[in-house]
């Protein structure tokens, strides 16, 4: 991961919501391109598919491996308490600047 770190990006100068400042801190390691990153504008606040958590949505969509994926929803299971948006931001465990430094953390040990 580059220096800056996913959550200073989200919210931050680009306005990334949390989807998008996952795959801009992924950019460079994972090929992600500057259209990807816009696409995921209409991921974040709980608007990712089944409601997931945006950090996480955009996390899976960079694995292509379906051992590594449910790795990483059993981390976000464990850390957050669940893998919806709604439901993480119920349980009131893992704020959403630390889902998407989390969601950049397992990238990059991916």
């Amino acid at each position: 991961m580059s220096a800056k770190k996913a959550s200073d990006y989200f919210h931050g100068e680009e306005g990334y919501n949390c989807s998008q400042a996952v795959l801009k801190a992924c950019q460079e390691e994972h090929a992600v391109s500057q259209e990807m990153i816009d696409t995921y504008s209409a991921y974040g606040g709980g608007r990712a598919e089944e409601g997931l958590c945006g950090a996480l949505y955009a996390a899976k969509s960079l694995l292509n491996d379906p051992e590594k994926t449910e790795l990483l929803k059993n981390i976000f299971l464990k850390k957050a308490g669940a893998i919806t948006c709604e439901k993480i931001l119920g349980l009131k465990k893992l704020p959403c600047p630390d889902c998407v430094d989390l969601a950049a953390q397992i990238m990059d040990e991916a």
